[in-house]
């Protein structure tokens, strides 16, 4: 399978402090990643420089197998981007920069235009300016699909939004992409609304890749344990992460659940009954966050 995004002991460094330090990834071709982290973990960082925006200090990324420090015009024609800070032509109505944008890629599709001008909802005839944060991202977004890019980049778009704008936004986003095969690498904080749209997770924390895999694994290895009824003190291992006791009822995720695990913690607690129940994306994520936390706590 093509390798779309790729990178290799990437770093970068600002003062005396490292912003992404030794990272690796890979983004295969046709799969959606949810890039996720706390705030400064190295996000932002890490997509400017997949997008040749700045430079790392060390290592190497690339877009479609071109090292990113060298995209060539025909990269950028099969790569959208929108970033949280999206900078537009505020002077020009929507028309206008859609008319503008349009003439930068041969494969502009009017057709395509104007479905997302239909699905999204766009006000063209008002200037930029006085339009809605939501009504920006919209237009950021039709100018970053128009051309039916393979690989969409997206960066905290979502920040900000109402609810409903957000999940128009989303629905949009999904529906689209699937239907053409692209690739998506986005990072955001409204983990809750993107789970649908991840077919992978990475999770950084202080510049380093701590979580790198799909979905449906992530899921899966990861439970709630409930413990109801006499049973002796928890043991705690690499494995359980935040647990919590009152009386007769413990309560901890294993991040190691497979087959075997229930009737291993049922044999260890013989008179409790134990209960397992699936966790969400976002309660995954703060579980981890917790634990990176308490790892590396900041000044």
């Amino acid at each position: 399978m093509e390798t779309i995004i790729e990178a290799h002991s990437l770093g970068k460094r600002y003062l005396h402090k490292d912003a992404v330090h030794d990272l690796n990834l890979s983004l295969p071709a046709g799969r959606a990643c949810a890039f996720l982290g706390r705030n400064g973990a190295g996000k932002t960082t890490t997509i400017k420089m997949l997008a040749g925006l700045i430079r790392p200090n060390s290592g190497s990324c690339s877009l479609f197998g071109q090292d990113s420090q060298h995209l060539r015009p025909e990269d950028w024609q099969k790569t959208g981007y929108v970033s949280e800070n999206q900078e537009l032509y505020d002077w020009m109505t929507g028309e206008q920069l859609i008319a503008f944008t349009s003439r930068l890629y041969p494969n502009w599709d009017k057709p395509f235009e104007k479905e997302l001008l239909e699905k999204l909802g766009i006000p063209l005839k008002r200037r930029i300016s006085l339009c809605s944060r939501g009504e920006k991202v919209k237009l950021a977004l039709l100018l970053a699909m128009a051309f039916r890019p393979r690989l969409l980049i997206l960066d905290e778009p979502f920040a900000g939004l109402d609810p409903l704008v957000r999940s128009e936004f989303l629905d949009t986003v999904l529906e689209i992409t699937r239907q053409n095969d692209w690739s998506i690498f986005f990072s955001t904080h409204d983990i809750d609304d993107v789970e649908k749209l991840a077919d992978d997770v990475m999770i950084i924390d202080e510049g380093r890749l701590q979580v790198s895999e799909s979905l449906d694994s992530l899921q899966q290895r990861f439970r709630r344990i409930d413990l109801i009824g006499p049973h002796e003190p928890v043991i705690k291992t690499a494995a359980i992460l935040g647990l919590e006791s009152e009386g007769d009822h413990s309560r901890f995720i294993h991040t190691a659940f497979n087959g075997d695990t229930l009737a291993t913690i049922q044999a260890d607690h013989p008179q409790a009954r134990v209960e397992a129940s699936t966790l969400s994306l976002k309660e995954i994520f703060i579980v981890l966050a917790k634990k990176f936390q308490s790892e590396n706590p900041r000044s």
